[in-house]
C-alpha cells in the first residue's frame, strides 16, 4: 500500500525545521537595532562631553611671571690659532744659494740674514757703478771751478751735472739688485722648515721657509648675530685647547668684522692671546669662552619653549586664556634662555602643560615656585 506524504493530518518535515528560525529572526533584528542605537547614543554623548570640556573646562597649567633679573651672558665658540704675523719667505732674483743663515724651528731677529745667493756678478756691477760715480763727481767739481773763469760753458756744466745724477742712480740700482740676493727676516719670529739647500738654483718667488711671529697669538672665531651686541673690542676672553687640558689662556677681543655673513648669520671676531712662552702654535684648534654680566634681562625657562620650523614659541596667559607668542632668543644659561623680543616684563608664561593648550584654551593657573 502506498503512503501519501501529503495527507492533511501530518506536517511536512521542511515546515518543522523553518518555523522556529522564522520566529527567531525578528527577535535578532530587534536586538541589533537596539544595540546600534545604544552605541550611537554613547558616541554622541562622548563627543558632546569632549566638546563641553574643550569649550568650558579650564586646563590646569603651571606658569611663571616674567621679571627682569641679572644674567651672565656666556657664549662658547670654536676657533683656530693664528700667528700675529706670518709669511712665506721667498727670493726675488734668480741665482744659486751660497749661504743659509738659520736653523729650522729656531727664533730669528728682525733683519737677520736667512739666505744669501751668489752675489759676485751684482757686486762687480756695483763696483763699476761706484767707479763711474767717482769719475763723474771729479769731472763735475773740476768743471765748476773752470766755469767761474768761463773756460767751461754753462751747457757743458749742465751736461756734467746730469751725468753725475745718472751715475748716482746707477749706484743705487746696483745696490738694490745686490740687496735682492740677500734674504732677511722682516720681523722677529720663528722660522719653519728649510725648503732649499746650498747650491740650489732658485728663481723669483721660490719659497725658502716660513716665518711666524708667535709672541702673540691671534684667535679667529665667529659669533651669531644675536650675540653681536654683547661683543666689543677689549672684551676679555678665555681659551682652552686639548693639547693643554689643565690650562686656560686669557686674552681680549681686538677686532670685529664690519659685516655679517649672509649664509651663517654670524660675524668674524679676532682675539689676541699673549704667548711669551711659545706654548701655542699657529693652526691649533681652541675653544673660546666669552662672558658678559648684564642687568634687567628677561629669562624664560627652557621647558616653556616650543620650537617649530626654526622658530620659538611660548604660551602666555591673558584674561584666563592661553595665547601663543613667537619669541626671539638671545643668550642661554643652564635651564634658561634670554628673551630678546616677543614678550614684555610681567607676562605670565606657561612652564608646564603647554602640550594641552591651543589658542584661546581656558586655563587654571598654578604658580611656578
Amino acid at each position: 500500500m502506498t503512503q501519501n506524504n501529503n495527507m492533511p493530518g501530518r506536517p511536512r518535515a521542511g515546515s518543522r525545521t523553518l518555523a522556529p528560525l522564522a520566529r527567531l529572526i525578528p527577535a535578532l533584528l530587534l536586538g541589533l537595532l537596539a544595540a546600534c542605537g545604544s552605541r550611537s547614543d554613547q558616541a554622541d554623548g562622548s563627543r558632546s562631553g569632549a566638546s563641553g570640556f574643550g569649550a568650558g573646562t579650564p586646563v590646569t597649567v603651571i606658569a611663571r611671571r616674567l621679571e627682569p633679573q641679572s644674567f651672565i651672558d656666556r657664549y662658547t665658540a670654536l676657533g683656530t690659532a693664528q700667528a700675529n704675523e706670518s709669511i712665506e719667505v721667498t727670493v726675488r732674483s734668480s741665482s744659486v744659494v751660497t749661504r743659509i743663515g738659520f736653523r729650522e724651528g729656531q727664533p730669528v731677529k728682525a733683519g737677520q740674514m736667512l739666505v744669501e745667493l751668489d752675489t759676485r756678478q751684482e757686486a762687480a756691477s756695483l763696483s763699476l757703478a761706484e767707479a763711474q760715480l767717482k769719475q763723474a763727481e771729479s769731472q763735475y767739481r773740476r768743471s765748476q771751478a773752470l766755469a767761474a773763469t768761463q773756460v767751461v760753458s754753462a751747457a757743458d756744466l749742465d751736461q756734467l751735472e746730469a751725468n753725475l745724477a745718472v751715475a748716482r742712480a746707477q749706484v743705487r740700482g746696483a745696490r738694490a739688485r745686490l740687496d735682492t740676493l740677500s734674504v732677511k727676516a722682516p720681523f722677529a719670529g720663528v722660522v719653519g722648515l728649510r725648503k732649499v739647500s746650498l747650491g740650489d738654483l732658485v728663481s723669483p718667488d721660490t719659497v725658502i721657509t716660513t716665518l711666524d711671529d708667535v709672541s702673540t697669538i691671534k684667535l679667529g672665531f665667529s659669533v651669531p648675530e644675536t650675540f653681536m651686541d654683547t661683543v666689543h673690542t677689549g672684551m676679555p676672553i678665555s681659551a682652552a685647547t686639548t693639547v693643554y687640558p689643565d690650562r686656560q689662556f686669557s686674552g681680549e677681543v681686538t677686532s670685529i668684522d664690519s659685516r655679517v655673513d649672509p649664509v651663517t648669520r654670524s660675524v668674524a671676531v679676532i682675539a689676541t692671546l699673549p704667548n711669551a712662552g711659545g706654548a701655542l702654535k699657529p693652526g691649533m684648534f681652541m675653544t673660546v669662552s666669552l662672558e658678559k654680566h648684564r642687568d634687567k634681562v628677561l629669562l624664560i625657562a627652557e621647558e616653556s619653549l616650543m620650537p617649530r620650523e626654526g622658530r620659538q614659541y611660548v604660551f602666555v596667559i591673558e584674561n584666563g586664556k592661553a595665547a601663543e607668542r613667537e619669541v626671539l632668543l638671545g643668550g642661554r644659561t643652564p635651564g634658561f634662555a634670554e628673551i630678546r623680543s616677543g614678550l614684555d616684563a610681567g607676562a605670565l608664561v606657561v612652564t608646564e602643560g603647554t602640550q594641552r593648550l591651543h589658542e584661546g584654551t581656558p586655563v587654571s593657573v598654578t604658580p611656578d615656585g
